[in-house]
């Protein structure tokens, strides 16, 4: 591919940049950010890695000057604010949506056929907006959640078995945050069902730690996670760059899956050249369709908010 843009060179977005740097997906990573300098020193400073870690893309930093994302094949957005004491989750839907519609907006000018990965927070509202600011088909727009999500229950399952990461393969579903879905009839380590390795206390108790992973790290580091997501959004942009066909949790618009219509929400697709190009649905029981249910009811009511701020 010869352009890719990342929105944003905090945390997150200088991850990202620099993981695809390293994976050479691109002849050249646009980082963007509204700080003056913030960009073009993080750009530089991967770029300079790249004798030593082996990898030719070249990074290069930009402050708000959209002309130089023209041609990209894929943007990916992290852009928007934590929030912050006393802020209500209302205002901090409009401030970031406010901000995630302009970013999307400008993109589209010079990029019109690019696939847009959201990160931006609230995850599957900002996701929405976006696709509302793109006005494209929605497999061309869509959110990294359940990467990062499943990236953690891995982990966690890991410590629990002391066995290797890359043998576990799992699957979640539903909006990112406590309502998510992780589901351990779908878990596996190396084909043996997880339920055959550890007790149901066990896992219920990595299941709950993994809702709330990303209150975990910001209690330990006073600000939410950046590498974990980083990767797990290169790893995305990896699929999509070189049609991969992964399957991966990603959060998507459904249009009767699952039972659910016009929302965005993390399920299980394929995932390659033209973006999501097949939403795969997995048969539930009783039990995950409610949780599920849970989750889809709770990121509806996200998604009146940021309908009644009437600002598409």
């Amino acid at each position: 591919m010869n352009k890719i843009t990342v929105i944003g060179a905090g945390n997150v977005g200088a991850t990202t940049a620099n993981v695809i740097a390293q994976k050479d997906l691109a002849r050249e990573v646009v980082l963007l950010d509204i700080k003056e300098g913030l960009a073009e020193g993080k750009a530089l400073d991967i770029w300079q890695t790249s004798s030593i870690l082996h990898f030719n893309t070249r990074v290069t930093g930009v402050t708000n000057d959209y002309l130089k994302t023209k041609g990209s094949g894929v943007v990916v957005i992290t852009s928007g604010l934590p929030r912050k004491p006393g802020m209500s989750r209302d205002d901090l839907i409009k401030t970031n949506a406010g901000i995630v519609k302009e970013v999307t907006e400008r993109v589209i000018k010079y990029s019109p056929d690019a696939i847009i990965i959201v990160v931006s927070n609230p995850l599957d509202v900002m996701t929405y907006a976006a696709f509302l600011a793109a006005n494209k088909a929605p497999n061309k727009v869509f959110g990294m959640a359940g990467i990062l999500d499943t990236g953690r229950y891995k982990a966690f399952l890991a410590d629990a078995l002391s066995v290797s990461p890359e043998d576990i393969h799992a699957m979640l579903l539903g909006g990112h945050g406590d309502t998510m879905v992780p589901l351990p009839r779908y878990t596996s380590i190396n084909g043996i069902p997880v339920t055959e390795l550890l007790g149901p206390a066990v896992i219920e108790k990595i299941v709950e730690r993994t809702r709330k992973g990303g209150g975990e790290l910001v209690r330990l580091m006073g600000t939410s996670a950046w590498y974990a997501p980083g990767a797990a959004v290169a790893q995305m942009v990896e699929a999509i760059v070189d049609d991969q066909k992964r399957i991966f949790p990603v959060c998507a618009m459904l249009k009767g899956e699952y039972g659910l219509k016009d929302i965005y929400l993390g399920v299980p697709v394929k995932l390659g050249k033209d973006g999501v190009e097949e939403i795969i649905e997995i048969s539930l029981n009783a039990e995950e369709k409610k949780l599920l249910k849970t989750s889809a009811e709770s990121v509806q009511t996200v998604m009146k908010v940021l309908d009644d701020l009437k600002i598409f």
